[in-house]
């Protein structure tokens, strides 16, 4: 159980998130499409490391925007009292990138940042996670989680879905069109669907 406590620990970092609210441009140069590109950079990870994966950009009538992957889901582990505890990549800084740069650029030839740019840019963020031992959602406002994990009905599959609606004034219009060239140049293994 010592690996759980370490996840439950920094379930979030306000001063980080802060700092990418207040820095748009420079976290989020191209707007909502740079967002995109962070999720499925996320999802090009799980398929590097398998080789190979599927991920799904959807654009909502809302103006949200979903991300669903085939990939192994975010880690999981259970907390002291039994209570399912997710790894907290989207509210704390992914140290990958934040803290040893140069930042590897994402196809929209800006640096990527991580999870944490998604959903403090975000004025709300649900993150339906699908493992092996079960499925659970969470939803973010502005970065901060706006509750506790919740257990969902698995599907039998495993993967990650995060959907989002960015923050008003963030720019970047996208379109299908748009982002599906770039979508295209995530990684050389993860297909993906816009």
């Amino acid at each position: 159980m010592g690996g759980c406590r370490c996840l439950s620990r920094r379930r979030t970092t306000p001063e980080h998130l802060r700092l990418i609210r207040e820095n748009p441009v420079r976290y989020a140069p191209t707007g909502m499409c740079h967002l995109i590109l962070e999720v499925l950079a996320y999802a090009a990870d799980e398929a590097e490391d398998r080789g190979a994966g599927r991920a799904v950009v959807e654009f909502h009538p809302d103006g949200s925007v979903s991300v669903s992957d085939d990939g192994r889901g975010t880690q999981m582990a259970a907390s002291d009292d039994g209570r399912p505890v997710r790894k907290p990549v989207m509210a704390t800084k992914d140290l990958r990138y934040f803290d040893s740069p140069p930042a590897t650029p994402i196809p929209d030839g800006r640096p990527r940042y991580g999870m944490s740019v998604v959903a403090a840019l975000s004025e709300w963020l649900v993150h339906t996670n699908r493992r092996a031992e079960g499925a659970w959602t969470q939803r973010y406002r502005h970065g901060v989680p706006a509750g506790e994990l919740v257990a969902v009905p698995s599907a039998g599959t495993t993967g990650t879905t995060v959907r989002f609606h960015s923050v008003e004034g963030l720019g970047g219009e996208v379109s299908a069109e748009s982002v599906r060239p770039l979508a295209d140049r995530v990684s050389r293994v993860l297909v993906v669907e816009v």
